[in-house]
C-alpha cells in the first residue's frame, strides 16, 4: 500500500526560506546594509519550516500508520541517494585538497603547507576528535541493536552517549578554530582547511540534531523494535559523516 501525501505548504515555505537565507548570506558577506537581518530571518524561517514539516512526517509515521513497508523502502532509498550526493560533495573537497597538496605549484612556493602557514598538530585535538567520532559510531550502533532487541535502557544510554560525544566534538572543533594561526583567507591552504572542516562540522551538527530528535522520540515511545525508520536514517547519515 502506497501513501498518498496530503497537500502541504512546507515545501514551498522551505524553498522561499532557503532562498531568503542564501540571499541574505550573499548580501552580508559583501557588506550590504541589512544583509544580516535577511540572513537571520531566512535562517529562522528555514528552521520553522523544518520543524513543522518533520512534525507532520512524524505524525504520519507514528500516529496515522501511513508509513507501510513499501513506503519505508522508498524513504530508505531516498535517504541512501541523499547520502550518495553528500559523499560526492566531500569527494570534491578532497580532490581540491590533493590537487594542491600533492604537487604544490610555484605560486604556492612549491611547498605544502605554504610558507607562513603553521599547520595544526594532528596528534592533538584532531586525533581526539577522530576518537570521539569513531566512539560515537560504536555507541549509536550499540543503541540500534539494543532497540531491535527491545532493550530500552541500553538504547537510551547508547543514544545519550552518542549525543555527548557529538557535542564534545563540536566544542573541540570550535577550540581548534580559535587556536588556529591562519584564517580562511590565507591562500588555498586556509580555504581548503576551513571549507572541509567547516562543512564537516556543519554536517555533524545536523546529524546531532537528527539523533537528538530520535532520542526524544525514543523517550516518548514513538520507536519500536520493528518500526524505527527515522532512527535508522539518522544512523546512516551519522555513519557517513564519521567515515
Amino acid at each position: 500500500m502506497f501513501h498518498m501525501v496530503e497537500p502541504s505548504p512546507w515545501p514551498l515555505l522551505t524553498s522561499f526560506a532557503v532562498l531568503s537565507m542564501m540571499t541574505g548570506a550573499v548580501l552580508y558577506f559583501n557588506g550590504i546594509q541589512h544583509g544580516e537581518v535577511l540572513l537571520t530571518l531566512g535562517l529562522l524561517s528555514t528552521i520553522f519550516a523544518f520543524v513543522l514539516w518533520f512534525r507532520d512526517i512524524i505524525t504520519e509515521g507514528t500516529y496515522l500508520g501511513d508509513h507501510t513497508m513499501i513506503v519505508q523502502k522508498g524513504l530508505t532509498m531516498g535517504v541512501a541517494l541523499f547520502i550518495v550526493t553528500e559523499a560526492f560533495f566531500f569527494v570534491s573537497i578532497f580532490w581540491a585538497y590533493f590537487h594542491s597538496s600533492l604537487a604544490p605549484t610555484v605560486e604556492l612556493g612549491a611547498h605544502w603547507p605554504p610558507a607562513g602557514i603553521e599547520a595544526l598538530n594532528p596528534f592533538a585535538i584532531p586525533l581526539l576528535n577522530t576518537i570521539l567520532l569513531l566512539s560515537s559510531g560504536a555507541t549509536v550502533t550499540y543503541a540500534h541493536h539494543a532497540l531491535i532487541q527491545g532493550d530500552r535502557r541500553a538504547t537510551i544510554i547508547g543514544v545519550a552517549m552518542t549525543l555527548i560525544f557529538a557535542i564534545v566534538f563540536t566544542a573541540l572543533q570550535g577550540v581548534e578554530y580559535h587556536d588556529a594561526g591562519f584564517t580562511i583567507s590565507d591562500g588555498v591552504y586556509g580555504t581548503c582547511f576551513y571549507f572541509a572542516t567547516g562543512f564537516h562540522g556543519l554536517h555533524v551538527i545536523i546529524g546531532t540534531i537528527f539523533i537528538a530528535v530520535a532520542f526524544v522520540r525514543i523517550l516518548n515511545y514513538h520507536l519500536t523494535s520493528h518500526h524505527h525508520l527515522g532512527f535508522e536514517s539518522a544512523i546512516l547519515y551519522w555513519q557517513e559523516k564519521i567515515s
